[in-house]
């Protein structure tokens, strides 16, 4: 992967074994790959790179437990040295912006041909960001170019994203304290604060971003 004998240490992280194992083996016929750990949650990926403290984490955007953009932005928050490129079906543009702004370093489609996923790897190892050239280029300028007061007006923090996906899968105050272990107090005001951040004033309109922003799917 580099001019060097230490090989990349990656963490992959889908909660479908099947898919895992197939993309284990293509990683490991990488030259200067090693898969040190597997996990199929958002939960146990955190608790994973606390263990083995891999150099990246290839991680699927839908998981059970915590979301990879949610799981991202906590790696990347408590171990900043460590990369992370989502691996998603969705080329959709707020999923991109989310992921950006969680701070990981590449988001990769679960269509690419394996020499673009090694391609990412080599990108993100070096210190850029990849994005799959099937993503918009708008994004890519939208980011860049208003990565401003509006964006980053909108970055929550891991908390206020679990309260408002909470929200959005219907729970009530209560409900939501007990789940996070807070007060109904604790939580109101996170609603409150959700709403100012986002400049959204109903309940509704919180359900419509957090669908947006990949945090809720939508049954078909």
């Amino acid at each position: 992967m580099r001019a060097t004998s230490k090989a990349v240490r990656i963490l992959l992280v889908d909660d479908h074994a099947l898919f895992r194992a197939g993309l284990c083996a293509l990683l490991q016929s990488f030259e200067g790959v090693q898969v040190v750990a597997e996990a199929g949650s958002g939960p146990d990926a955190i608790k994973l790179v606390e263990r083995d403290r891999p150099n990246l984490v290839l991680m699927d955007i839908a998981l059970p437990g915590l979301s990879g953009i949610e799981a991202a932005a906590r790696i990347t928050a408590s171990w900043p040295q460590v990369r992370v490129i989502i691996l998603s079906m969705h080329s959709n543009e707020e999923y991109v912006r989310q992921a950006l702004r969680a701070g990981a370093s590449g988001y990769l489609l679960k269509g690419a041909e394996p020499p673009e996923l090694e391609l990412a790897l080599k990108a993100v190892m070096r210190g850029e960001t990849y994005l799959a050239p099937s993503v918009s280029k708008k994004v890519v300028d939208d980011y860049l170019r208003q990565g401003t007061a509006q964006n980053k007006g909108a970055v929550l923090s891991p908390r206020q994203c679990e309260v408002l996906k909470l929200i959005a899968e219907g729970g009530s105050t209560k409900e939501i304290a007990g789940k996070l272990d807070l007060s109904v107090k604790t939580v109101e005001g996170h609603r409150a604060e959700l709403m100012r951040r986002l400049e959204i004033h109903d309940v509704a309109g919180l359900v419509r971003y957090a669908i947006r922003s990949g945090l809720v799917a939508v049954d078909s």
